[in-house]
């Protein structure tokens, strides 16, 4: 019989509605009943992608005897963190101070008032290097919490204590100089694997906004070491396992240093990140691997994650059903053998196709299977003959069961997707990418936007969720207006990015300019999450700094840019330290040295000039230049729709473009040739 859970919007709840566990979802009446009964609770949060979430479910929640354990000695609560990062980042923040390592699962015991006394990760059923079973860790507690509660509250107690005096305060810390940027850029070099590229051991993950910081670091500087560090890792992941070299887009991360070995589930903000690194990567360098790439993973996003309504799902599951065995094991979808590929190509082309994929007969991952990489020594290929050879095996793969999608769509990942593809439709001239990117951003003023631009963090089916969005939303889809506006030329999308930067001043931050996770009037947790530093994806915090920024040039709000320049304190005090945790706020540090530059390109629509100027902006260099394209702007507001265009006149009654920064702006020129000496553009 469904639990509670049976009418929950979030896939990942929905997964655990037919457990025998009572579970909870997060709501005031959970605790209260854990209060009226005088029993623990346990927060159980992951999401629906995570494989660990997915065995401890199987091999726990589904059991009917834990269950009825857990049932009667305590309250249950089931969290997607997706849905709620405020609640996971607290408990989180706690796991990690306790144990020194955090992660999903994660499995927090706590008293009826959600303080914290016993945390874990993932417990396996049976006691297994020296992990104690799940069970064992159900009883320990109900033990404690019974025959100690003295203890049980004091370390509750003590455990909010602590968390109480994490504050940060690095609004005082002031802005980033080019000092700290080269100290970033040494540490990163230090940490950097010449070898297989990337940084640090296994596992090692794509390092999507450090590739984007060591790109604007070349390009501000010249920095021919930041550029080979990027360029050479985005080869080696390209050519690696993590990268489906069938159908485009990246897996989470590798298990090896190597990039051979996927952990194989696809999510959004990686995609949309990395599709955005290899599209300025190609920008900067010419690659056509890096085209290649950006390609293929907008392709991949457009193809396997866009939802009915327009938007992009959340990701897809490392697990799918083996065929042989029905049972759902991890990258089932993905692995390979030669007898395989020998049944989809016949003999000659099978054998070929293990040669360019890396496919053995001893396999690179289980059972005798492989994973299809691109090394570098294969044999050499007609690329024709290469491409048909790809589209038969994705067209055989496509019929194995595929792994499962989480269609909820989270605001933050829209807007990083959105940025992604308006800028790929615009620099390949792929107009439909542009498209996707501007339905999605249609879905997101229509459905997550309330009248007061207050934005809600997930909806499903078309139907909003009940979540408030946190600061990652208001910044990331903040900065996909801002790209999508550049790109469009349409105002519109400056004004939308405007009510959402200004409601960061208004409900995010602190009088020292810091920035919290959650708004003023968010829900009370035990601790106001606030966390800087970026990880899988851009921290809330970085994230409005960008907008912030961005949206100053477009504007000259100098409110604005005070604000960017005050959050990215956290630059100045991290950067020098911890580079690899703070990329994303790196690469804003090296828009605002360099200006941002504000490039204002004017002329008749209908003109094909004014198209060639105002791509050839697009294609600059300069880290974080902000564009705006259109009529001129008159006096009395007439005219164009951006700011940037305001009393911008045509030469010669020719399409003319204008950069400036710093108050001080380039002679105009109607050349896109001058144009891209004035921007940077390295390549032809």
């Amino acid at each position: 019989m469904p639990n509670r859970l049976a009418h929950a919007t979030s896939p990942y709840l929905l997964q655990h509605a037919d457990n025998p566990v009572d579970w909870w979802q997060w709501e005031p009446a959970a605790f209260d009943e854990a209060r009226r009964r005088g029993v623990p609770v346990f927060l159980s949060v992951g999401y629906s992608s995570c494989h660990w979430c997915h065995v401890l479910a199987h091999e726990s929640f589904e059991d009917e005897l834990t269950a009825a354990y857990m049932n009667e000695h305590f309250v249950n609560i089931k969290v997607d963190r997706e849905e709620r990062p405020d609640i996971d980042a607290v408990y989180m923040e706690a796991v990690q101070a306790a144990t020194g390592q955090g992660g999903w699962p994660m499995s927090v015991f706590m008293t009826a008032d959600a303080e914290p006394f016993y945390f874990g990760t993932y417990f396996p059923p049976e006691p297994r290097q020296g992990m104690p079973s799940f069970t064992q860790v159900l009883e320990g507690v109900r033990t404690a919490w019974v025959g100690r509660p003295e203890e049980v509250a004091e370390v509750a107690q003590r455990i909010v204590r602590d968390l109480a005096g994490r504050e940060l305060d690095y609004g005082k810390a002031g802005t980033p100089e080019p000092e700290q940027l080269a100290q970033a850029l040494l540490g990163l070099t230090r940490e950097y694997d010449s070898a297989r590229g990337g940084f640090g051991g296994a596992p090692k993950f794509p390092p999507s906004m450090v590739l984007e910081f060591l790109l604007r670091h070349h390009a501000r500087t010249g920095s021919e070491g930041a550029l080979h560090m990027a360029a050479d890792t985005c080869e080696a992941m390209a050519r690696g396992g993590v990268y489906d070299q069938l159908g485009g887009g990246f897996a989470r991360y590798s298990v090896d240093r190597e990039w051979v070995i996927p952990h194989f589930e696809k999510m959004l903000y990686d995609n949309a990140l990395l599709c955005r690194v290899y599209a300025h990567l190609w920008r900067a360098t010419g690659s056509d691997l890096a085209r290649r790439v950006a390609l293929e993973t907008a392709d991949f996003m457009v193809r396997e994650l866009r939802t009915d309504q327009g938007g992009f799902a959340s990701a897809l599951d490392a697990d799918s059903e083996d065929p042989l065995t029905g049972e759902h094991v991890e990258g089932a979808y993905y692995a390979w053998t030669p007898a395989q590929l020998r049944d989809v190509l016949g003999e000659d082309d099978g054998d070929l196709a293990a040669g360019c994929f890396g496919v053995t007969e001893e396999g690179t991952f289980e059972h005798g299977a492989s994973v299809l990489q691109l090394p570098q020594d294969g044999p050499a290929v007609e690329a024709g003959r290469l491409a048909g050879i790809k589209e038969r095996l994705l067209a055989a793969r496509g019929r194995r069961p595929a792994p499962g999608r989480d269609d909820k769509i989270v605001a933050a990942w829209n807007g990083l997707a959105i940025a992604a593809l308006a800028e790929c439709g615009a620099y390949f001239e792929r107009p439909d990418l542009v498209e996707r990117a501007t339905e999605a951003a249609d879905l997101l003023v229509r459905v997550h936007m309330d009248g007061r631009a207050r934005l809600s963090r997930t909806s499903k089916d078309g139907q909003v969720g009940t979540n408030d969005g946190v600061l990652e939303d208001y910044g990331d889809v903040a900065d996909g207006f801002l790209a999508l506006a550049s790109v469009t030329g349409e105002g519109v999308w400056l004004e939308f990015a405007g009510f959402l930067v200004d409601l960061v001043l208004d409900r995010f931050t602190a009088e020292d300019g810091s920035l919290y996770d959650t708004a003023h009037d968010a829900e009370k947790l035990i601790r106001r999450p606030q966390d800087p530093t970026d990880t899988a994806a851009p921290s809330g915090w970085t994230a409005a700094a960008g907008a912030l920024l961005s949206y100053a040039a477009h504007t000259g709000s100098e409110a604005h840019r005070t604000a960017a320049e005050r959050a990215l304190g956290v630059v100045h005090a991290l950067g020098p330290r911890v580079p690899r945790f703070i990329g994303h706020g790196l690469s804003v540090a090296e828009a605002l040295l360099d200006g941002p530059r504000e490039v204002a390109v004017v002329g008749h629509p209908e003109d094909p000039a004014l198209a060639l100027l105002h791509r050839t902006a697009l294609l600059g260099t300069a880290p974080g230049a902000v564009v705006a394209v259109g009529l001129p702007r008159a006096a009395d507001g007439s005219g164009g729709e951006f700011p940037l265009l305001a009393e911008r006149t045509l030469v010669h009654d020719l399409p003319t473009a204008y950069v400036c920064r710093h108050f001080v702006c380039a002679r105009p020129t109607t050349e896109p040739v001058e144009l891209a000496e004035q921007l940077g553009v390295i390549r032809p």
